[in-house]
């Protein structure tokens, strides 16, 4: 698939600085930008490194700020907002075309009677950006002056120059910038330019989508050197950035490597044109490249390298709920096995007391382990795993610590998890931790306290059961334990049903006692494979979730009949924070939704149709992957992360699961 733009909106400023492109590299650093050429956010930049990979990203080449010179004239090439609202230079409006080549960001800009294009991309397990500039028509030559605009910090961070000075010395091919001493050194190279050091700074870029959110939006960045050149038709210009110095070598080489790469996962995937029944109708390929923008190496024990996923970009490291949920759209239905049983692996090795890692910090601290559901999305994706592969001997490895973890669960762990055994119900909650999914907090105060039984955590503890269950089965190991007990777990979920609403309670057994408030978190109650739901009440749950959560790009996470749904997702992080789960779109439960229909009607060709506009949704806000969230009010407009793990995953597993469906 395609996506390409012109003019139209390229040169619609309001249309280009609005969407945004991401390249990654495998260990967690990445470019990004928009369309424009323009910053918005703090988190854009040529070269984002992992320096402690796949976290310890900072923000070392922020962009080049390009001019181009052809027969007397001077054309901008890119484009910056500036602290009084003013945009110069406006090289957004020489943008002929703009495309995707596989992830690859691809501009093309008319300069008269020539077109000059301009690629990015980077090395795969490597913090190194490619910029290629290739005259592709031209009567004469045309002459390249190029800015390479640096800055070192943190990538959450804001760079205001004040006393800071960062040395910048001239090598044999480009730059060695040093911002301080025991600072990463790191290098920007051309394969055929001339190199002027400049060493001036340049103040007061507005950053339009931190202020949107309520953050500092203003930011100053290091003009380090300008590269010119001068290039004739068919010539071409690579500019490296890096924390490694080495020749800069032949970028056309190092391009081919890189489309090599990207066709050889499109057809491992099976998401080609002519393998894979699907595509006859829909582009999988395309997101099964961005499904691997989100896979990343992660060093474990004894120096070993295991495998991990980024839970979205820009800001996200990787979470053990989100990597768990994600396993089988981004590794299992796109044919890297390999991958899924590396990751199930590698989180293995983290397990404690029973409970999985919610999240990595960035600077290498201890992991935390404040979640109750992402250690059953774990046997979750093991089941699939083991559904898919029968790999009898890795089960066997993973057993004794999925038996461990489930003793850690009867007899009670951290955060007063623990089972009820008065109905074989999972309890979870303590004052002030927010141990589910729906995790936003203001300061101290947890926005949606979801302390006692939720239901999504015991429609998952039901499955986990049943699935180790088989697991036991499988290995020839005593099973009945786990039988009983997710039997009693299917028997006490009765309590789940509010009869006069006709769906089920979100929480019961709370503080304030049962909880009604129509949200999504019953829906998988359908959607996995065992539903502790009865026919009739699963038909009565997707109606209610139909007609008051159902959007074209996911589920509300509130109804908005409830006096505390926004509809709006924006402004500061408080009032971000109190909309995150009370109304906001979430893109990751469409498919979910997409697969209950499919359980309740057995119909494919419309559970199809419910994922339609989320394949469209990849022309818009991250081009060529899948949002975050949406505003639960309509346009719903896409926010959060550009590119979602858990949203391309679950579009493609369901997908994946529907054209596989054989209805009995």
């Amino acid at each position: 698939m395609t996506i390409k733009f012109g003019r139209d909106i390229c040169c619609e400023l309001s249309n280009s600085e609005k969407r945004e492109w991401l390249v990654t590299n495998g260990i967690g650093g990445y470019a990004s930008g928009t369309i424009a050429g323009m910053l918005t956010r703090r988190y854009h930049g040529l070269l984002v490194a992992a320096l402690k990979p796949p976290l310890g990203r900072h923000l070392l080449v922020a962009k080049f700020d390009e001019t181009a010179s052809y027969n007397g004239l001077n054309y901008p090439l890119s484009s910056n907002r500036w602290a009084d609202g003013s945009v110069d230079p406006d090289g957004y409006i020489n943008i002929e075309s703009f495309s995707l080549d596989g992830t690859m960001p691809v501009w093309s800009y008319a300069l008269a009677d020539a077109i000059l294009e301009k690629r990015v991309w980077m090395k795969k397990g490597e913090n190194t950006t490619f910029v290629r500039y290739m005259v592709l028509r031209a009567g004469g030559p045309i002459g390249l002056n190029i800015k390479a605009l640096v800055n070192y910090r943190d990538y959450h961070g804001r760079t205001l120059r004040g006393g800071r000075n960062m040395k910048v010395c001239e090598t044999d091919q480009g730059i060695r910038v040093n911002a301080y001493d025991g600072a990463v050194p790191f290098y920007a190279l051309a394969d055929r330019a001339k190199v002027n050091i400049s060493n001036e700074w340049y103040y007061g870029f507005n950053l339009a989508q931190e202020k949107y959110r309520g953050l500092d939006y203003r930011e100053d960045h290091l003009n380090a050197c300008t590269f010119s050149a001068a290039l004739t038709a068919g010539e071409s210009l690579t500019i490296v950035a890096g924390t490694d110095e080495f020749a800069v070598s032949d970028g056309h080489r190092e391009l081919t490597r890189f489309r090599e790469y990207e066709r050889e996962l499109a057809e491992k995937s099976g998401f080609v044109k002519g393998k894979n029944p699907v595509i006859k109708s829909w582009d999988l390929d395309r997101l099964a490249l961005s499904a691997d923008q989100f896979i990343v190496d992660r060093t474990i024990k004894k120096n070993r390298v295991g495998k991990s996923i980024i839970a979205g970009y820009h800001w996200f490291g990787d979470w053990g709920r989100d990597t768990m949920i994600s396993i089988p759209g981004l590794a299992i239905h796109t044919g890297r096995i390999s991958i899924a049983k590396s990751i199930l692996e590698t989180f293995a090795g983290y397990i404690d007391k029973g409970m999985l890692p919610n999240r990595f910090p960035d600077e290498g601290e201890a992991p935390e382990y404040n979640t109750v559901d992402a250690t059953l999305w774990y046997f979750e994706a093991i089941r699939q795993y083991f559904e898919t592969t029968k790999d009898i001997t890795f089960l066997k490895v993973l057993y004794p610590v999925l038996e461990e973890t489930l003793d850690w669960h009867f007899k009670g762990t951290r955060y007063n998890i623990k089972v009820d055994t008065e109905d074989g119900l999972l309890y979870a909650g303590a004052e002030g931790a927010q141990l589910t999914w729906m995790d936003a907090k203001v300061r101290d105060r947890v926005i949606t306290p979801r302390i006692g039984k939720p239901v999504e955590v015991n429609a998952l503890w039901y499955n986990a059961l049943s699935s180790m269950s088989r697991f036991a089965k499988s290995l020839k190991r005593p099973y009945k334990k786990y039988e009983i007990a997710a039997e009693r777990a299917l028997n006490g979920f009765a309590c789940f049903w509010n009869e006069e609403k006709n769906y089920c309670y979100d929480v019961i057994d709370g503080p304030d006692g049962n909880d009604p408030s129509l949200r999504p978190n019953q829906i998988f109650a359908l959607s996995l494979p065992e539903s502790p739901l009865t026919p009739g009440q699963q038909e009565k749950v997707l109606e209610a979730c139909s007609r008051n959560l159902l959007t074209s790009y996911g589920l509300r996470s509130l109804s908005p009949g409830h006096p505390d749904y926004r509809g709006r997702y924006g402004g500061g992080q408080e009032e971000r924070d109190r909309a995150y789960h009370q109304g906001t779109v979430w893109g990751w439960l469409l498919g979910h939704f997409a697969l209950a229909y499919l359980r309740v009607y057995k119909d494919r060709k419309k559970a199809r149709e419910f994922l339609s506009p989320m394949l469209d949704q990849v022309r818009s806000h991250g081009i060529g992957t899948l949002s975050e969230i949406f505003d639960g009010d309509a346009p719903m407009t896409p926010r959060g992360c550009i590119a979602q793990a858990w949203t391309v995953a679950e579009t493609i597993r369901a997908l994946s699961v529907i054209e596989g469906f054989k209805a009995r």
